[in-house]
């Protein structure tokens, strides 16, 4: 699913092949509209701007834990990129003239391929486990390991830039 690039380095040993050691779970799957990599939107404003909203399905088990997340306008959602590589450290982006450290990335490419999504909170059923979300950038079937509410009064940084990329 991931081609290798002139210019890129991969680890010596690939994290999905070692002993993990955090024990994460996985608390539930997103229903997306996108079932190819290709399709999929790179990232969230490219998702809202296809207007396809999406579904996060929380396992009954952890159900009782979105008691109140009505009060969040947004949330965060932490996935798990399962189909991403994780060995991969210096890439190589489409649109990038030199190789970059992963790090310094959005890619889903890393050692622990952990996807951050802020979506807006549309609808709330916390008996079905069912968070209808405005959009996400992500394949139908990603894990989801975390769900927490989104505040601007303390995520947000409006004077935050990207060096060399001319946006906020």
């Amino acid at each position: 699913m991931f081609e290798t690039r002139q210019g890129e380095t991969l680890l010596a040993a690939d994290p999905a092949e070692l002993r993990p050691d955090g024990h994460v779970v996985f608390i539930g799957r997103i229903v997306s509209p996108w079932t190819v990599r290709e399709e999929c939107p790179k990232n969230m404003r490219a998702a809202r701007e296809t207007g396809r909203a999406a579904t996060v399905l929380v396992d009954e088990p952890y159900r009782p834990g979105l008691q109140n997340l009505e009060r969040a306008s947004h949330i965060v959602i932490l996935s798990w990129l399962h189909h991403a590589p994780r060995n991969l450290i210096v890439q190589k982006p489409r649109h990038a003239a030199e190789p970059k450290g992963v790090f310094s990335l959005r890619s889903p490419a890393r050692p622990n391929p952990v996807g951050l999504h802020v979506a807006k909170l549309v609808a709330l059923d916390i008996e079905a486990g069912r968070i209808g979300i405005d959009a996400i950038d992500v394949l139908d079937g990603t894990p989801v390991i975390d769900i927490k509410p989104y505040y601007a009064s303390t995520d947000a940084f409006p004077e935050a830039t990207i060096a060399g990329r001319g946006e906020k």
